[in-house]
């Protein structure tokens, strides 16, 4: 049987209507700028663009770009999945709703851990920019752990004050971006371009990847940390006004906007400066400031470090708004404390934020290691491929079923809907599988084994918990019941 179709079913397992409530208050430009903010051009970038030269040696362009049309399948089953069910905690919901209660439990600790995964990165890595801003160098250890929770502490008041202070830190990212990333790959581009378009297809298999085929599928590998977030856009429906047709249209606008910004960047940095320079600079913590300071000059460092502080402050104070609605939906499923479902007289779901940015606080502390930092970065990614996997393939055996009617929601895909959806199912168990796969040429040279594979062993260490919970809950209810049974006898 079909499952109840209704867009905004906030019921308990009993069918008591749940009393907490999100505001809506988010247009689709905020929406937008909430995905842009999480996926970021600027982040993203700079998270791969080092150790794509590296691994590879070049010509991973057509790499991004595969990873990108792909994802965009992925993005279309989210967008159809939340036309219907623009409901708070997006992916964990619909997993809920679509096949069961067990079903979301396992959906909402993946989304949980992998996002607070992304939220430690982001903060680490933000906090060194905090720190160059301010103090200079490069910073590494207790300094890099107290500077990401400098970043942390910012993100949280972001969060906690009025949604206009979140829309405006938004509004200011994308500006960022925009100056940071497309003003500068375009002067780079038109003024600065040393080679032609063919230099972005050359070298590959040319660094530390013993094949082409293995750097191409490294290349694929690392290109997915560049996609990621586009997702935050479903997690806040409950805020968005008309949910049905905005979220959808924030979730392709989002990941169109991030990509084409994503790729040509990327040609820009490429094109502009000689291959041996470029694999020099990509060996370094930051490979492209001195790109961008040999090429325009020595006087847009510090402009330049401002830009990308601001990115990241942006997209940390989205990620956080992004992960806490998933922890404030959990709660109010009943599965994860109660209080963490409460809202203030403003409509925010204060105490799951505070709890969003504890458990990143205590992520942090992981970057006392350099390896420990390392295998956060690796689930991170690896983590939200998982749930990428797990709603492309609860979207596909629903529709297979009967139990998700597509035809119902306000995005029609039609009879096209069954193949992007299969094809999402597909790719995403693939990359996942990718990005597991242990390359120790990826790594720091020398990494312990456990560092290889950092996602099976977390991921496989989180789905074990979480089955062993629910045994021993099922086992307390069940023991529970027959005492109940058995005093009633009496």
């Amino acid at each position: 049987m079909p499952i109840n179709q209704s867009q905004n079913s906030f019921t308990s397992d009993n069918g008591a209507t749940k009393p907490h409530a999100l505001k809506r208050t988010m247009s689709v430009w905020n929406c937008f700028t909430l995905g842009f903010s999480v996926v970021s051009p600027v982040v993203g970038l700079y998270a791969i663009f080092g150790v794509q030269n590296l691994v590879t040696g070049g010509g991973w362009i057509s790499a991004l770009a595969l990873c990108l049309v792909m994802q965009m399948m992925v993005a279309a089953v989210y967008a159809e999945l939340s036309s219907q069910f623009p409901i708070a905690g997006g992916a964990y919901k619909w997993a809920r709703q679509l096949i069961g209660p067990r079903t979301g439990q396992y959906a909402g600790v993946i989304y949980v851990s992998s996002t607070i995964a992304m939220l430690t990165t982001t903060a680490y890595t933000g906090g060194m920019w905090l720190s160059a801003v301010f103090i200079g160098g490069n910073v590494q250890g207790p300094t890099a752990v107290l500077s990401g929770a400098a970043f942390l502490l910012i993100c949280t008041m972001v969060n906690l004050v009025d949604q206009s202070i979140f829309k405006v830190i938004n509004l200011l990212g994308v500006c960022a971006e925009v100056i940071g990333s497309i003003c500068v790959a375009l002067v780079l581009f038109f003024f600065f371009r040393v080679h032609p378009v063919s230099e972005l297809f050359q070298h590959l298999g040319t660094g530390l990847a013993p094949t082409d085929i293995a750097a191409f599928l490294a290349a694929v590998a690392i290109a997915g940390w560049a996609f990621i977030g586009f997702d935050a856009c479903s997690t806040i429906a409950e805020e968005a006004h008309n949910p049905e047709r905005m979220i959808p249209r924030a979730i392709f606008l989002s990941l169109c906007a991030v990509g084409t910004v994503v790729l040509f960047n990327s040609s820009s940095l490429m094109l502009s400066v000689e291959h041996d320079v470029l694999v020099e600079a990509s060996a370094t913590s930051d490979p492209i400031s001195p790109i961008i300071t040999s090429t325009i000059g020595a006087w847009a460092a510090k402009p330049f470090l401002a830009i990308v502080m601001i990115a990241f402050l942006s997209c940390g104070s989205s990620v956080v708004n992004y992960v806490s609605r998933i922890v404030f939906s959990m709660a109010r499923e009943g599965n994860m404390p109660a209080h963490l479902s409460h809202v203030t007289r403003h409509k925010i779901p204060r105490n799951a934020i505070l709890t969003t940015i504890s458990l990143s606080g205590l992520g942090l502390l992981f970057g006392l290691n350099d390896g420990a930092v390392a295998t956060i970065i690796a689930f991170g990614t690896g983590g939200l491929y998982a749930m990428f996997s797990m709603t492309t393939g609860v979207g596909l055996y629903a529709r297979l079923t009967g139990r998700w009617n597509p035809a119902l929601g306000a995005l029609k895909l039609g009879n096209w809907g069954l193949a992007i959806n299969a094809v999402a199912f597909v790719w995403a168990v693939f990359e996942l599988i990718n990005i597991a796969w242990p390359r120790e040429y990826v790594v720091a040279a020398g990494a312990p084994w456990w560092q290889l594979w950092a996602v099976p062993l977390v991921l496989g260490s989180i789905l074990g918990v979480t089955t062993l919970h629910i045994l021993i809950n099922n086992k307390y209810r069940s023991t529970k019941n027959e005492t109940q049974k058995a005093s009633q006898q009496v």
